[in-house]
């Protein structure tokens, strides 16, 4: 019997050749969404790290590890989603020796949408989780705080819900000790209410995102 094929296989390919941003010319590679294409939830990121981008696979250098911990702790398996970012190649500035992450630039955000769009078009999940501001503003196409929507689902017209949280690459940020818990039990709290809660995703209650 055939292997099923993959629908985002496609843009995956044109994805590799994308030339949209100048980004591409200091990148190793461009780093495309994983995961089911019939997955229920979505999990957008900022950008491939360090190692996403010599890996060519996104959420596999440290942030990946504790997002994976967090997916397991919700009893979520991590096949069973789609892990994507907003922005498809790594952005970063050298200190010595070693590649450091620097925040996507608004234009950059803007050349990657198509390929965000053609991801959940083709997916059409149920849920959105953005993690961190660059993913909200890439999904709604507009700045937005995350502090006041953070753990909150919010319903969209015609469109997946969303649920927004810290990116897990914050929780290694956060100085250890009674701080760094805290970040991290935030990071577990929403994956943890959409397995457990996922009829709420039927009839959520209405917010002010669109």
């Amino acid at each position: 019997m055939a292997a099923r094929r993959d629908p985002l296989d496609e843009f995956r390919r044109a994805a590799s050749g994308c030339r949209a941003c100048p980004l591409w010319r200091d990148a190793t590679q461009t780093v495309f969404g994983e995961g089911s294409a019939r997955a229920a939830i979505v999990l957008v990121g900022e950008q491939p790290g360090d190692v996403e981008d010599r890996a060519g696979r996104p959420f596999v250098g440290p942030a990946g590890h504790l997002l994976d911990e967090a997916l397991a702790a919700a009893g979520l398996d991590r096949a069973s989603v789609y892990l994507t970012n907003a922005v498809k190649h790594f952005k970063w500035t050298l200190r010595g020796k070693r590649r450091l992450h620097k925040t996507p630039a608004q234009r950059e955000i803007e050349a990657c949408e198509q390929w965000l769009a053609r991801e959940l078009a083709t997916i059409a999940p149920r849920l959105v989780v953005c993690l961190g501001a660059t993913a909200l503003r890439a999904v709604l196409g507009r700045p937005a705080p995350v502090g006041s929507l953070r753990g909150r689902i919010v319903t969209r017209p015609g469109k997946p819900a969303l649920l927004v949280t810290v990116h897990p690459s914050y929780v290694l940020r956060v100085p250890s000790g009674e701080a760094r818990r805290g970040a991290a039990r935030a990071r577990r709290g929403p994956p943890r209410r959409c397995a457990v809660r996922r009829e709420r995703l039927r009839t959520p209650a209405r917010a002010g995102a669109s």
